[in-house]
């Protein structure tokens, strides 16, 4: 089993920044894609972005593309971050952090084997 416990959620102005962390424990892997999904309210969760691989390869939804980063955490294998930058009122959503075995990386939701409660963001205009 692995653990996923996301922070850094909170209330911003349009134009903003917000860092979100994943920390995760439980079951290693050798490769751990980690993934942050989001979800509106009322509408499906949907894939924000993903890090993979000893080297941090990223992929990102082109809505975020620009504006979001995704790392690993150097100095604490067991965690990785979603740096938001320029926000927008309609990145208002609950943030998921989201593992599978890697290597590799997807943006469907099923794919994923483990989830986080989730964090939430909000963006005022």
């Amino acid at each position: 089993q692995v653990q996923l416990v996301e922070s850094g959620g909170g209330m911003v102005q349009a134009g903003g920044s917000l860092k979100l962390s994943c920390a995760h424990s439980g079951r290693t892997f050798s490769t751990l894609t980690i993934a942050w999904f989001r979800q509106h309210p009322g509408q499906e969760r949907e894939f924000v972005g993903a890090v993979w691989s000893e080297l941090g390869d990223t992929a990102f939804a082109d809505s975020v593309k620009a504006r979001f980063n995704i790392s690993r955490d150097n100095a604490n294998k067991n965690s990785a971050h979603l740096q938001m930058n320029d926000l927008r009122p309609e990145d208002t959503a609950t943030y998921y952090c989201a593992a599978m075995p890697g290597p590799g990386w997807s943006r469907v939701t099923d794919h994923y084997n483990y989830w986080g409660r989730g964090t939430q963001v909000t963006v005022s205009s």
